[in-house]
């Protein structure tokens, strides 16, 4: 098994480029089950989760294509409506094939996604929505087994009004691609607003979809007939972007972003303003200048545009070797505290009870073997040993792999003392 092997205490200077976001990219190549046409897909990411799910969709009978970031695809001959458990179970995202396959081919068979180590994400919202639009499921043997009735109607989903009880990003863009192809007008109420739901719609329209509202709360569908294909640049990845950017201001220096967006940042942004960084933005690229301790900065997780749950571990690890003390509420994933254990073999000083940390900064860390629970968690401890005394020896970095690339490569043309190890 891979570890990351990082001997702390060097600060970080230069250029680093930001890849393709991997939440817009795994919807999008879902996307390419609403038509028969080729799609063009750029800017997409070399990730593990990425790869899953070419893999499920060419077990699918998708056609596709990959070349560096571009990957080329065709579901025109599609012949198998499945999506298995050895594939779910490794990645959730899995869950986007059951809109497209049922709004395209009336029936899909998609694997419960089973468990999660950060939390339970329900799928009741994605079943709700696609009964509302008249696909009739049912669950069995561990699959949700969806489809259109038999008699009756004209092979296409209906449009309806759904209220989503929770925000949820994914069954937002389940249902929105559903109701893309679905007979009349869907309305999304309490809709997902976050950036990589806006990519996926930019992308649908761009195929042909009729949708307004996305960014808002409430996005409106209405239903064609067919979809074409289209050649789509995916949007750069936000929380690699932060993740960088809460390393540098943790390590200290002074380091440049390029292919990124600051408009999608701006609550990562304030709070590394709030911490003591130095910050300017223009065009595509991020600056960020860092002398000195960082201060301590408090934080609450809710749904974008508010700070993102994808950055709360990140930023417990800036808070740890912070001036001050700072206090950490996490609002969507009950279990996304289990850095916390870690964090403190490496000599931090956190207190939980709850959804709430409370996170007492001290002069520096300690090197220790540690081991990664989850992905957002690996960035934080690889932000830790990034400023731990000593060497920092991080395990099943597996998780790394699913959501940053080549985060190893990157440091390391940034100065940062790490290597990958077996």
């Amino acid at each position: 098994m891979q570890k990351l092997a990082i001997l702390g205490g060097n600060r970080l200077n230069g250029e680093v480029r930001i890849s393709g976001a991997k939440n817009a990219a795994l919807p999008i190549l879902c996307a390419g089950l609403l038509t028969g046409d080729t799609l063009q897909i750029g800017n997409v990411p070399d990730l593990n989760d990425v790869a899953t799910m070419r893999k499920l969709l060419q077990q699918m009978g998708m056609a596709i294509e990959v070349s560096g970031g571009e990957v080329v695809l065709s579901a025109a001959q599609i012949g198998k409506l499945d999506a298995p458990y050895d594939m779910v179970k490794t990645m959730r995202a899995a869950i986007l094939v059951l809109g497209p396959l049922v709004a395209r081919f009336g029936e899909a068979r998609v694997s419960l996604p089973g468990g999660c180590a950060i939390g339970s994400r329900p799928v009741d919202l994605h079943i709700k929505g696609l009964q509302a639009m008249g696909a009739e499921i049912h669950i069995e043997h561990g699959y949700i087994h969806a489809q259109l009735p038999k008699n009756g109607g004209n092979g296409r989903l209906k449009g309806a009004r759904i209220f989503f009880d929770l925000v949820s990003v994914t069954g937002t863009e389940n249902l929105m691609m559903a109701a893309t192809l679905a007979d009349g007008v869907t309305v999304l109420e309490n809709a997902a607003r976050e950036p990589e739901v806006i990519d996926l719609a930019h992308c649908l329209r761009a195929m042909g979809a009729k949708i307004s509202g996305d960014g808002t709360d409430t996005i409106t569908i209405a239903g064609v007939e067919k979809l074409h294909g289209v050649s789509y640049r995916i949007m750069p990845d936000r929380i690699e972007s932060g993740t960088f950017l809460v390393a540098a201001a943790a390590a200290g220096g002074s380091i440049t972003l390029t292919h990124t967006r600051a408009d999608i940042l701006d609550t990562v942004l304030e709070k590394l303003t709030e911490a003591g960084a130095k910050i300017t933005a223009g065009g595509d690229r991020i600056q960020l200048e860092m002398n000195g301790r960082p201060r301590a900065v408090n934080l609450r997780t809710a749904p974008y545009p508010a700070f993102p749950t994808d950055m709360q571990a990140q930023f417990m690890a800036l808070n740890c070797i912070a001036e001050g003390s700072a206090m950490v509420v996490e609002t969507i994933f009950e279990n996304r505290f289990m850095h916390v254990q870690e964090l403190r073999r490496l000599g931090a000083q956190i207190d939980v009870e709850g959804n709430t940390a409370v996170v007492s900064g001290r002069a520096h860390l300690e090197g220790a073997a540690i081991m990664a629970t989850d992905l957002r968690a690996s960035a934080c401890l690889v932000i830790a040993g990034l400023v731990a005394q000593g060497e920092t020896v991080i395990d099943r970095i597996y998780h790394l792999d699913r959501g940053y690339e080549h985060i190893e490569a990157k440091l390391s043309q940034l100065g940062a003392n790490i290597r990958r190890v077996k």
